[in-house]
């Protein structure tokens, strides 16, 4: 059997980031920088304050203190947007707010609870009575953060809400990002039956569509179709071609009929044209993956909790790699385990987990499942799962207080 690393190190070797496009940065929002960003305008644009009060001459309020105040007259008051460039000789000042420039002959800017009656009318005297620590004092100086051509954002970095305004900020409206990855996910199996249909004997609820469409689409693809199909080889062959020619996809994601049985639609229609395998992983054995035409194709197994261990480990470490992800795996954390469970020996375990996150200082875990077990047939248990443990292949039980590696999903 390959290991997983084994088995993801082939995957990420038949992936390339896809092509570029410029996009508004309002339409950025999860996409991939495919240029590193740079500021277009200095960071701040100009000289500014950075408090509502009095910009003044440093000499001038020095030495003041609630014995000895000084007080200044207000010759021009500056509002944030404010033009107005007044010049300040000693003994005046320009009442001034948060953001606006600064006067150029200004030294300091004294906050407004450094003064006597704080804020008032503009044209009233201002009477300091707390001096600033020191010259320039609450001015923040043009370019001081960033200068014109600085890196804002490398290429690599996910653009989130945070990334996006330090964007705005430097004056920039647009950005390279690579293009979405378009998915199709087909969902295989003669016993499937669309959720809440009434079901026949032998029948089971059809969940591995809604679970992969989901997980692409937090992957950041864009999921072109989303099929359900019998194990018939000819409808299944049909839906791939669509996929591919029809949808453009540049991945396809199967679930269902790559393992050893008689009815193994994907291995029966694939089998010379990708590569069938095991994998040494609990759940998720058998895998399917290769190349159709430009499209990477990962044949996953038919089990819910199967389909969502092989996803982590071989298909969002490749839907990031086609964005140009800078990193393509989970953050993980070691972290004790509250439950003890078996781990099949020479396999690389991988078992939802439930977080208590109760003590910040002291997070710890345990099985999502209600039993505390790990088996490929749980799918129920998922629901209350927000992180995976990653068993070592050469680990064959986890005790209670145990530290194990934990997949943060969440």
């Amino acid at each position: 059997m390959l290991t997983v690393d084994e088995q993801r190190a082939k995957v990420i070797a038949a992936t390339r980031p896809l092509d570029a496009e410029s996009v508004p940065i309002a339409q950025a929002a999860g996409r991939v920088l495919a240029a590193t960003a740079h500021a277009r305008v200095d960071v701040p644009l100009f000289d500014n304050s950075a408090m509502d009060g009095y910009a003044a001459l440093f000499s001038d309020v020095e030495a003041a203190t609630a014995e000895n105040p000084v007080e200044l007259e207000v010759i021009a008051d500056l509002p944030a947007g404010s033009a107005d460039e007044p010049e300040l000789s000693r003994g005046r000042a320009a009442r001034i707010m948060t953001g606006a420039p600064v006067p150029p002959t200004a030294t300091v800017v004294v906050p407004f609870e450094h003064t006597r009656d704080g804020l008032r009318t503009w044209d009233a005297p201002a009477v300091v009575i707390t001096a600033p620590f020191r010259e320039g004092a609450n001015i923040r100086r043009r370019g001081e953060e960033l200068r014109a051509g600085d890196v804002v954002a490398a290429a690599g970095v996910t653009l989130g809400p945070l990334q996006l305004t330090a964007i705005a900020a430097t004056g920039t409206d647009t950005v390279r990002v690579h293009r979405r990855p378009r998915v199709a996910v087909i969902s295989t199996g003669s016993e499937l039956a669309a959720p809440g249909a009434d079901l026949t004997r032998g029948q089971i609820p059809e969940s591995n569509s809604v679970l992969l469409a989901a997980l692409c689409a937090e992957a950041g693809a864009e999921v072109v179709s989303v099929d359900t199909v019998t194990d018939e080889d000819a409808a299944f062959a049909a839906l791939v071609d669509r996929a591919l020619d029809d949808a453009r996809a540049d991945v396809v994601v199967t679930s269902g009929g790559v393992s050893a049985g008689a009815h193994e639609v994907v291995k029966n229609v694939l089998r010379d044209r990708i590569e069938f395998v095991a994998v040494a992983m609990q759940p998720g054995r058998p895998q399917a993956f290769g190349r159709l035409a430009d499209a990477l194709v990962f044949g996953l197994p038919g089990n819910p909790a199967s389909v969502a261990a092989s996803f982590e480990a071989f298909v969002r470490p490749a839907l990031l790699a086609l964005q140009g992800r800078a990193g393509v795996q989970r953050p993980m954390l070691r972290l004790a385990t509250t439950a003890a469970w078996s781990s099949p020996a020479g396999r690389q375990q991988y078992v939802p987990l439930t977080l208590d996150r109760s003590d910040p200082a002291a997070w710890s875990v345990r099985p999502a499942a209600a039993d505390g077990s790990s088996g490929a047939h749980l799918a129920a248990g998922l629901a209350r799962a927000d992180a995976y443990a990653v068993v070592p292949a050469d680990v064959s039980a986890v005790a209670v207080g145990d530290l194990v590696d934990v997949m943060l999903l969440s």
